[in-house]
């Protein structure tokens, strides 16, 4: 008996919200929600019916967004916070307010990311500051309030997701993303410090990374701000991931039954060579 590709879609669609029903009205923080995949995130959880606390150093497109979701009727609620993940006084503020006013914190996906074309041989040290701070600290930072926040509050069932790269798997020949490589080389180490950490302190709580290669967001056009035409070619060589493709495997993540941890999802295009 065979089944056609719209009903395995439809099964599979309704395998992924009947797991998402536990999280109904709990709350999830998304950094770096204001475009690319921290948007496509939001909005997914806000569709699965979840309260979701988006952060950016600029909100004006996360409350556009709210206001889509709100006048799309999805049943779920996305809170624009204004939050520059470089400082740690303004990440402790931001967690400071959702445990004032939503209790606190569930699921936690520490999206925000950025890359500098800083190479290691002339590169500035200020380009591999920026990268190192957004990318491993405030991530780490993230985790941890993240972590006290269900601890304080007896959430033994929470989630933690680092949105990685495969760039954390393997270094590229390209010397611009090298020093970014290593950031997501750390972020691979983080989350299976912390996997490790949360069985140490006995929680159930889980720790997942999801490791996408290309996908079409505005990552090329800022990492070569000064030739849109080398940022444009990223993306038209091959037919790239969407961000909503990574939205979907935090769906499948969040939605695994409570025992099963999934450690990592790499992703790349099909067609993409290396």
């Amino acid at each position: 008996m065979s089944s056609s590709g719209s009903e395995v879609d439809r099964w599979l669609g309704t395998m992924a919200r009947a797991g998402m029903e536990r999280w109904r009205d709990r709350l999830a923080l998304v950094t770096g929600a204001s475009g690319g995949i921290g948007a496509a995130v939001a909005r997914t959880l806000v569709q699965q019916g979840l309260k979701v606390v988006g952060c950016a150093r600029t909100v004006s497109n996360i409350e556009e967004l709210a206001a889509e979701c709100k006048s799309a009727g999805y049943p779920g609620t996305l809170i624009p916070h204004r939050c520059d993940l470089s400082s740690e006084e303004d990440i402790l503020s931001m967690f400071s307010a959702v445990r004032s006013q939503h209790s606190g914190v569930d699921i936690c996906i520490n999206n925000a990311g950025l890359a500098r074309p800083d190479t290691l041989l002339s590169g500035s040290t200020s380009g591999w500051k920026d990268m190192f701070n957004v990318n491993v600290l405030a991530l780490s930072i993230c985790t941890r309030e993240a972590y006290q926040s269900m601890k304080e509050r007896k959430v033994d069932d929470g989630h933690i997701i680092n949105i990685n790269s495969m760039s954390g798997h393997q270094v590229s020949p390209h010397s611009v993303i090298h020093f970014y490589s290593a950031t997501k080389y750390a972020v691979t180490a983080l989350t299976e410090g912390l996997r490790q950490e949360l069985r140490e302190a006995q929680t159930h709580i889980r720790a997942t990374c999801i490791s996408p290669e290309v996908v079409e967001t505005q990552f090329a056009f800022k990492l070569h701000d000064k030739d849109p035409e080398k940022a444009a070619a990223t993306y038209e060589c091959i037919k790239c991931l969407k961000p909503e493709d990574v939205a979907e495997a935090v769906v499948y993540v969040l939605s695994t039954p409570p025992h099963v941890q999934i450690g990592d999802i790499q992703m790349r295009p099909t067609e993409q060579v290396i």
